[in-house]
């Protein structure tokens, strides 16, 4: 499946802004407005998919229906759009999901490091996670639209790394709880880095490895500093969209079965552009020298443990609801 081409100009006709498309939805008998916040730039695959899904509404409703798509955080910032749109000050919204966890333990699974090794392990994560999360969200007057996997988080370094016990002593990036403990139980030292201080971090040569994924290094120019890439795809963060059901459920029906169509067309699509990304990203970083090379086994199995390690942590953390999904997801392994 192609990526959806969003231009500039198409971006400023479905934003809520001047044109064709926006103004014969406002001129519409009985017409719907809605809001959609996200935190990501317009350029950003994931917001490419939402103006895509809007279009799509627009033109099966006839306008009846039009989603305003509202960019790189101009609306509310990304870790409060969830409670704005709980709180109806928009009727839409999309958020990562590990941004949740605090309030939503259960979205926090497809973040656990080292249980997903693909796609398909993180889309078959998302059909038993997906219940759970709607069970949870209907709770807080909340529906899930859909989700999609940003691509998967692989391994930087500025050596060769032929076994775990390399990364003794090499300072390695951190940029939360999580990933700060994995680099100390790999036996590297982690740094502080947030992902606004990513690029001068790699100029001035503060970090010796990273897990990132290659999208993010590429925009990073990571090649500039770090020659090795490992496709350990540590894990799938997964960006959320959902709506305010009190919203939802003062649409008409043919707009809301326009909506969920729309939904559904959007999340096959996000997973496809999301591993398109990735290849792409993949191919930029081989252009720009850098070596591509999955780990030993002795490493994949290293750090399969720490899998179960982080596995075990987030069960005791979440309690018995995470039996719903480690279960059957370990189970058809």
């Amino acid at each position: 499946m192609s990526q959806p081409l969003i231009t500039r100009r198409t971006f400023a006709l479905l934003v809520g802004g001047a044109g064709a498309l926006s103004s014969a939805a406002s001129a519409a008998p009985g017409a719907t407005v809605w809001r959609l916040a996200t935190g990501y730039p317009a350029e950003n695959f994931h917001t490419a998919n939402l103006l895509a899904m809007a279009k799509e509404v627009v033109l099966a409703t006839a306008g009846q229906l039009r989603i305003e798509i509202h960019a790189g955080n101009s609306l509310f910032a990304l870790n409060a759009i969830r409670a704005a749109v709980q709180d109806g000050k928009i009727e839409a919204g999309e958020a990562i999901m590990s941004s949740l966890a605090a309030d939503v333990p259960l979205a926090g699974a497809d973040s656990v490091p080292f249980i997903t090794s693909s796609y398909a392990d993180a889309q078959r994560l998302w059909r038993i996670q997906r219940p759970l999360i709607e069970q949870a969200f209907a709770e807080r007057g909340l529906r899930v639209l859909y989700a999609v996997a940003w691509p998967p988080q692989g391994l930087y370094s500025t050596k060769p790394l032929g076994a775990m016990s390399d990364l003794r002593g090499m300072r390695m990036r951190a940029y939360n709880a999580t990933t700060a403990r994995i680099a100390t139980l790999m036996g590297a030292v982690p740094v502080d880095v947030p992902a606004t201080e990513l690029d001068k971090a790699l100029a001035d040569g503060r970090i010796d490895c990273m897990m990132t994924s290659a999208v993010t290094g590429v925009e990073s120019r990571v090649w500039q500093s770090m020659r090795f890439f490992y496709e350990i795809n540590a894990w799938f963060p997964k960006n959320l969209v959902f709506v305010n059901d009190k919203a939802w459920s003062a649409l008409e029906a043919p707009s809301r079965d326009a909506l969920k169509a729309a939904a559904a067309a959007a999340e096959l699509r996000g997973w496809a552009n999301s591993a398109a990304a990735a290849a792409r990203s993949m191919d930029e970083l081989r252009r720009n020298g850098m070596k591509i090379e999955q780990v030993s086994f002795l490493f994949g199995r290293d750090l399969q443990r720490l899998g179960e390690h982080f596995s075990l942590d987030w069960v005791k953390q979440v309690g018995v609801a995470a039996n719903g999904v480690f279960i059957p997801y370990f189970d058809k392994q």
